[in-house]
């Protein structure tokens, strides 16, 4: 029943361990070499938070205009939640197009299942979003700023937000090995999606002529939805929440049975 109502959950359940093992190679590939190891984890978010709140906040003087007396505390833990959700889907977006290509011997083997490589690659930039999550709560009580209960909307927020990058992975991993220029293109889009997904700003700053298109945007949305719920107490947008889900189940259905159509074919590329 699962296997035909949810095909993609189906697969990630039957293949489970697998999913596992992979993420896990994946973390430690990806600080494999390095002196400071998982350190890095926790110190590059940081690092990016003072970079980015520096130039936003005090250069160009940025608020959110959310708070009645916003302050440099206020501005700083709202982009740092912004960038934390930006660099799950840029992270996972910046991968994608190499990964069948870069693992040519698991193409050649029949029974191996393809389709948890890129869910891995989620699985390991699903691990980095924790870490700064909860680096970014850890920020609320080291300002002492309040503790709301909208916060458990949280995870409700996260949810599909891991659905659209498990179909954007799929969908991006397939199409890379027949067009290796799509890797190439990555650099710019991640960076034009963070510009339009509000990370530095609030989306009632978007004037209405962009905000028509960028309304559909699902990490804008979701951006706006963990600040407004987690930082400012402020009620959830239902409309906004349901269209998160349809966006990101769709896409997650889309990239899954695109995956599968153009499997067969991977070996005779590669």
């Amino acid at each position: 029943m699962l296997r035909r109502i949810i095909p993609f959950a189906y697969d990630l359940w039957k293949s489970r361990e697998l999913l596992w093992q992979f993420s896990v190679r994946n973390v430690e590939m990806r600080h494999k070499g390095s002196h400071l190891g998982l350190i890095w984890t926790f110190l590059n978010p940081l690092l990016m938070l003072g970079l980015y709140t520096f130039v936003f906040g005090f250069i160009f003087d940025g608020k959110f205009g959310v708070l009645p007396h916003e302050t440099r505390a206020d501005y700083a833990i709202g982009i740092f939640f912004g960038l934390t959700l930006f660099q799950f889907v840029g992270e996972v977006m910046g991968i994608a197009p190499t990964i069948i290509v870069a693992n040519p011997n698991f193409v050649k083997k029949v029974v191996f299942p393809l389709e948890i490589l890129p869910a891995a690659n989620v699985g390991a930039a699903g691990f980095h979003l924790m870490i700064s999550l909860g680096l970014a709560l850890s920020c609320l009580v080291l300002f002492d700023q309040a503790i709301h209960p909208e916060l458990l909307w949280l995870p409700v927020i996260i949810a599909p937000l891991v659905l659209l990058c498990m179909g954007i992975a799929w969908l991006l991993s397939a199409l890379g090995v027949f067009f290796r220029d799509i890797g190439q293109l990555m650099q710019f889009l991640t960076m034009a999606l963070m510009y339009s997904s509000a990370v530095f700003f609030s989306a009632t700053k978007i004037p209405a002529p962009f905000w028509m298109f960028l309304r559909f945007n699902p990490l804008l949305l979701a951006i706006e939805l963990a600040r407004n719920t987690s930082l400012w107490a402020q009620p959830m947008n239902y409309n906004h929440l349901l269209y998160l889900y349809g966006v990101g189940l769709f896409t997650c259905m889309i990239g899954h049975l695109a995956f599968k159509k153009m499997k067969p074919a991977f070996a005779d590329v590669i």
